[in-house]
């Protein structure tokens, strides 16, 4: 297949931090302190999330991670919204993770993935920006000694009608702290926003464009060291021996470290004599027993797992296994999706500052309480003697968020050198080559109709990797990863199956390969989207049915799965007519909190190349915070996804991955990209994600339509090793 160019005191481990954050998260209450540090300073904070300025400034403080999606902004607009203030006059900060445990976990949760930065801090961030605004009009009825009842604010400003009185919020801010923070916090109906709802810019783009952003490889410190590492090629493998004399004369080399049991270190006055030197270094590897493991043994073993006796239930209805027996017709396929790596442009990196009394790590990542309670595990120090400033991300997908195995190396490193400021900078190599990576999964699917061509049962059988058992083993209940089944879960509220069939079984029959999962972004609903709504399409085709009527005819109890649906397929012109040669495909899912669905047109050419012309995306989130950010998130939805359904494959040789770099993980180009229309369908009442929805359903509605150009059906990715000459 080618693809042709287009125009357009304690010492927690970090997973009991982790379970401990996440039980404190599910507890959080509504409630502020007031530090005396700020109002020493004097800059009053109003309560956690809002500081206000004598001069109007008002600096609101994020907790979630920014890596490109915009979760800065929106959580800000949310903030903004509810204290009334002048939206020009808006700046942020990090708040630390340490500053957070100290304070009772104010902030709530860190944790930024799942596209749960806005849809799970929504409700305590409006209530910090409202409670905030409530103590500033409270401030100002005191001093005019008139009810609070009587005043109102817009824009940062105070006014009380009756007497015609005005004051800014940064004039009554100093009073406004030292008031106790009320109990009672109503929020404004979403009908009433005007500044959440709003495609307002971004509050970082300058800062990116002009070049004062500051990145984890950008960052510095007085006297600082360089380091680069090496880490045993083969998971599970370890260092023999090294010979560090063969370099220690080479310039700049001021240290030659080993990291564990399977990393090797050079620090260096630079990071490129660092890694000139580590490239020199003479290092012998013990590969361990998963030397021998290659991708082709590791898919034998996943295809014995689609016809294991033993597998864990997911979603049951019915009786399928009967429904299939007594079937007057059954419809069978196999599908497989393979390892991927995240690939961030930024490449894993982290700045440690070492003392007996202290450590200290800067470093991009998407939980900061875990990169802190990573940073105590490998000090040694107590967790209160230890803390991670947080930097904004060069691209995050999942891999900076619950494994930090980065800040671990670089305070192994730090704490051999005390008193001395090391940066750590994986090379890409390193970075590819030590990935946590999305899971490798096989899935068999069988339905069956009966003779009037009714579906009456699916079995659908996945044969794979679990993230949960290799991240959080202690969360696998009963031998169950709940993340397997998203998008296939029953109604409810997250990730459920939009098709109602009388008779369904989904389980999951668990391979755990040597190779390291990770939350890779839009996780485990990215190859579930895929083999459901492909097999959907088969099951649509074999009973002669147009692909959206058939699906229309499964979703009569599942209206906003259908509303996403229609609201694509209206936009993308379903059933008219296209241009000679192009063809479309649909699909849908539900994930994150969010209803999404696609509709892709393509061409392919007698000689196999694929065009993708456009995509029509349709996304209902609830309620839509910045509209301009959810179109900018969609559309990178399909640079991801399409990247992954083309190119995207880690494979293993050896029991190492042999993909080193982008000449051999391809990504999309700027070239290639089709047309993409966002649809945005909020139809209220719930609030969802929009980073990661709409990764899912790149994939399969390309592959739909590619069997409407060709007659084909690919049911292995990526694309690249399929011959999409016609049928």
């Amino acid at each position: 297949m080618t693809v042709s160019t287009m125009t357009r005191g304690f010492r927690p481990s970090r997973r009991q931090m982790l379970a401990g954050s996440a039980a404190a998260a599910g507890t959080f209450t509504f409630g502020f302190s007031i530090p005396a540090a700020a109002q020493q300073a004097g800059v009053p904070e109003i309560n956690a999330w809002v500081v206000v300025h004598p001069d109007d400034k008002v600096v609101i403080r994020i907790a979630r991670s920014e890596m490109g999606q915009g979760t800065l902004t929106g959580l800000a607009q949310l903030v903004a919204e509810e204290l009334n203030c002048d939206w020009a006059k808006v700046t942020t900060e990090y708040p630390t993770p340490g500053q957070n445990i100290a304070r009772n976990r104010v902030w709530g949760n860190f944790s930024t993935g799942g596209s749960r930065g806005i849809r799970e801090s929504q409700d305590y961030v409006r209530k910090g920006g409202a409670a905030a605004r409530m103590m500033l009009i409270q401030a100002a009825a005191n001093e005019w000694k008139v009810p609070a009842a009587e005043c109102r604010a817009e824009k940062g400003v105070i006014t009380h009608k009756a007497s015609g009185r005005s004051i800014r919020y940064g004039e009554v801010a100093a009073a406004a702290a030292k008031l106790e923070a009320p109990k009672d916090v109503p929020l404004k109906d979403p009908r009433d926003w005007t500044i959440a709802g709003k495609p307002l810019l971004r509050l970082d783009t300058v800062d990116k464009t002009n070049g004062r952003k500051i990145y984890g490889m950008d960052f510095k410190l007085p006297g600082m060291l360089n380091a680069a590492i090496k880490d045993c090629p083969v998971f599970g493998g370890k260092v023999k021996s090294f010979d560090a004399a063969k370099v220690k004369d080479m310039p700049g080399v001021k240290h030659v470290l080993p990291v564990g049991e399977s990393a090797v270190s050079v620090v260096a006055e630079t990071w490129w004599q660092a890694k000139t030197a580590l490239d020199a270094l003479p290092i012998e590897w013990d590969e361990g027993p998963n030397a021998q493991v290659t991708s082709e043994s590791i898919a034998a073993w996943l295809k014995e797992g689609l016809d294991a006796p033993q597998a864990v239930v997911g979603n049951q209805v019915g009786d399928a296994k009967a429904a299939i027996a007594s079937a007057a017709r059954v419809v069978e396929a196999v599908y497989s999706y393979p390892f991927q790596n995240h690939a961030c442009m930024e490449v894993m990196n982290a700045t440690a500052l070492y003392t007996p009394e202290k450590c200290e790590v800067w470093t991009p990542t998407q939980n900061g309480e875990a990169a802190l309670a990573a940073c105590a595990e490998a000090s040694g120090l107590p967790l209160a003697k230890n803390e991670a400033y947080k930097i904004d991300l060069g691209g995050g997908f999942g891999r900076r968020g619950a494994v930090h195995d980065w800040v671990r190396q670089v305070v192994a490193i730090a704490k051999q050198i005390p008193g001395t400021p090391v940066k750590l900078i994986w090379s890409r190599e390193e970075d590819m080559l030590h990935g946590r990576y999305h899971p490798v999964t096989q899935c068999k699917l069988t339905g069956a109709f009966d003779k009037d061509n009714n579906l009456t049962g699916l079995h659908m059988r996945i044969s794979g990797q679990s993230i949960v058992a290799g991240i959080f083993p202690q969360n696998i209940q009963n031998g169950r990863d709940p993340a397997v089944f998203q998008g296939l879960n029953p109604p409810g509220p997250e990730a459920s199956i939009g098709y109602g069939i009388p008779n369904l079984l989904i389980d999951h029959a668990m391979r755990n390969p040597h190779v390291p999962p990770g939350f890779w972004r839009g996780v485990n609903l990215n190859q579930n989207t895929i083999y459901l709504e492909s097999f959907i399409d088969e099951l649509a085709h074999a009973a002669g049915k147009d692909p959206l009527e058939f699906r229309r005819g499964l979703m009569k109890n599942h209206p906003k799965h259908l509303g996403a649906l229609n609201a694509a397929a209206e936009r993308a012109g379903w059933g008219k007519p296209l241009p000679a040669g192009v063809f479309r495909g649909i699909c849908q899912t539900m994930g994150f909190g969010s209803y999404v669905a696609a509709v892709a047109e393509v061409s392919v050419s007698p000689e196999g190349k694929l065009t993708i012309h456009r995509i029509v995306a349709a996304t209902d989130p609830g309620h839509a915070v910045n509209p301009a950010q959810i179109e900018r998130q969609v559309e990178g939805s399909f640079v991801y996804g399409l990247s992954a359904a083309l190119y995207g494959e880690i494979t293993v040789k050896g029991g190492r991955v042999e993909q080193e770099n982008f000449d051999t993980y391809e990504v999309m180009r700027l070239e290639a990209m089709p047309k993409v229309e966002t649809v945005i369908v909020p139809s209220g009442g719930f609030w969802g994600g929009v980073g990661e929805p709409t990764i899912a359903v790149a994939a399969p509605a390309v592959l739909n339509a590619i069997f409407a150009a060709t007659g084909k059906r690919v049911r292995s990715l990526p694309l690249k090793h399929a011959d999409l000459r016609k049928a």
